[in-house]
């Protein structure tokens, strides 16, 4: 059980969340403590002062629950387990302890929509149509040509539907077909799922992440899902070669009695002081349901949609157009943004960023109104590695190579040293190769180069925690003028004006009205200001703090 002291600190802070700077670790690949080539909790608590020096001030772990590992842990068989690769659940209290002791939150990933096939709930449901769990999953009858029910489809590609000859009936699931969605029309589902929940928090976790949180809810009369029109089909979800892209998702998910049952989450939530921030998976429709989510305090605290981790880099105008639209459909909401993530190509190698472009885009996350999530190895300015297709896991990649490589070219193995072929990972082969390219990048290599990313990284998130306006802070109109981006952030009596050139050419923007004095200069060195215009070099970062009150915040 959590601490009495752990418990006062979250009742001091019950919005720690808010501004949070997240870290994610995805634990098949942070760091390997047995040889097994799989990294594992020990690994992670082994490595967790490295992740508290960044300056972090949560960690959020991927799954790590029992599991068969077809989609790799996100195909659960038991919640409330921790699969035997990753260690024991006297690991992970360890790891929770360790953590709370470095000044650390924990965060670990839920994935309520769905189950493994190989979970005790579906293994009774599947039996027959009258048992006490027969409801607790999607089932449907076929058509009378024993087609399925309707025209839904997965993301990993083919029909959303899986005969199963047990109850001669299809079972709905919107990723593989080893991962049947549960029903959360059923109250004994939420129950069990809200149990789940106190489960973790009772083992100390200070939040979730919360896996496809639209997909919680289906439509009760499975109504065909209408087509999208070519004009409007976005690859933020799902690669241009999937179907997919071709439905609009009326009613496979974004269901309205989803807001229901974020409710009583959000009230078992508040039993312990934690948070969650929920993954947001629509490309039509993803800041409308952020905001509809997080505004007030009766849902979930966070929402990240795929705005930011879409293919295209977004230039100044496209960030304006993000946060108007914000603006629109959830003013009061609150965002959890990232750049990168587990299931997209890192950033730096989706928009094809030189150096000092890398670290311009490190100090727009950080700037931005929200929380922030970072991904293991982003701090490295790490590349997508490449990985060839007989070393490939991801059943993703695999169903669509080679137009679509999957995902495990950003899982690949972090790197810790660079004079050890698995960078100090594991002792023995590692799950997924070591991308060699990656060595030079190490952690012990960028430790000695002062100029290294990495201490870019340290020097943003001290120069953060140290602003409450980038923290907590309200977000003036974002605009952009070329390519700055710029926009003021207010909180406790600070006005920061924040502008970013986000191209390699010399550029100019208008000062609001009053007086101001640069700050942060460590971060990205010193401007030029004069009669009221700011003059910023190449990927040039510049924070301005306003004076007096004349200074229009």
């Amino acid at each position: 059980m959590a601490s009495i002291e752990q418990n006062d600190i979250l009742a001091k802070d019950a919005d720690w969340w808010r501004g949070a700077v997240i870290y994610q670790i995805y634990p098949r690949s942070f760091q390997d403590s047995n040889g097994d080539g799989i990294g594992d909790l020990q690994g992670i608590t082994r490595r967790l002062p490295y992740v508290a020096g960044l300056g972090v001030d949560a960690i959020w772990i991927s799954p790590f629950f029992t599991s068969p590992m077809k989609d790799f842990g996100y195909d659960v068989s038991d919640y409330r387990g921790v699969d035997p690769m990753f260690g024991t659940i006297d690991d992970f209290r360890e790891l929770v302890r360790t953590a709370h002791e470095l000044g650390l939150k924990v965060m670990i990933d839920l994935v309520l929509s769905h189950t493994s096939d190989q979970h005790a709930w579906f293994k009774e449901s599947r039996r027959s149509r009258d048992n006490p769990k027969s409801d607790w999953y999607v089932w449907a009858d076929p058509k009378p040509d024993g087609t399925p029910p309707n025209n839904w489809l997965s993301i990993f590609g083919g029909p959303a539907w899986q005969w199963d000859g047990r109850r001669c009936q299809y079972y709905l699931h919107n990723f593989l077909a080893s991962q049947p969605d549960l029903n959360f029309h059923a109250p004994a589902v939420q129950d069990a799922l809200l149990d789940v929940t106190r489960f973790w928090m009772g083992l100390g976790v200070d939040g979730f992440r919360l896996d496809t949180i639209n997909f919680y809810f289906a439509d009760k009369d499975l109504r065909d899902n209408p087509p999208l029109a070519p004009e409007l089909r976005n690859s933020s979800i799902a690669p241009v070669v999937n179907p997919y892209n071709h439905q609009e998702h009326l009613y496979s998910k974004n269901q309205p009695e989803n807001l229901e049952f974020l409710r009583r989450l959000r009230m078992v939530l508040n039993e312990h002081g934690a948070a969650a921030v929920g993954e947001v998976g629509d490309a039509q429709r993803g800041m409308e349901l952020l905001g509809a989510y997080t505004t007030g305090n009766d849902f979930v605290q966070m929402c990240y949609a795929f705005e930011f981790l879409a293919q295209e880099q977004p230039v100044a105008a496209r960030f304006a157009s993000v946060f108007a639209e914000m603006d629109r459909l959830g003013p009061d909401g609150w965002a959890c943004w990232a750049f990168s993530n587990h299931d997209v190509v890192r950033h730096g190698s989706r928009w094809n960023l030189c150096p000092a472009g890398l670290r311009q885009f490190t100090c727009l996350l950080m700037s931005l109104r929200g929380s922030v999530c970072i991904f293991q190895g982003e701090e490295l300015g790490l590349p997508e590695a490449d990985v060839a297709f007989e070393d490939l896991k991801d059943p993703y990649g695999i169903e669509f190579w080679p137009e679509f490589k999957g995902r495990d070219g950003c899982r690949t193995p972090m790197v810790w040293e660079g004079d050890t072929p698995q960078g100090g990972f594991t002792t023995g082969t590692p799950w997924l190769p070591v991308a060699q390219p990656h060595l030079e990048l190490s952690v012990a290599r960028q430790e000695a180069d002062p100029a290294a990313i990495l201490h870019h990284y340290r020097r943003m998130l001290t120069f953060r925690r140290g602003q409450p306006a980038l923290i907590k802070g309200s977000q003036g109109k974002v605009e952009a003028t070329g390519d700055i981006l710029h926009f003021t952030r207010s909180h406790a009596g600070q006005t920061l004006f924040c502008a970013f050139n986000l191209s390699g050419t010399e550029a100019e923007v208008a000062l609001p009205p009053g007086r101001w004095r640069q700050v942060g200069t460590e971060i990205g060195g010193q401007a030029w200001s004069a009669e009221g215009r700011l003059h910023l070099a190449g990927w040039q970062p510049c924070y301005m703090l306003a004076e007096e009150e004349g200074a229009d915040g």
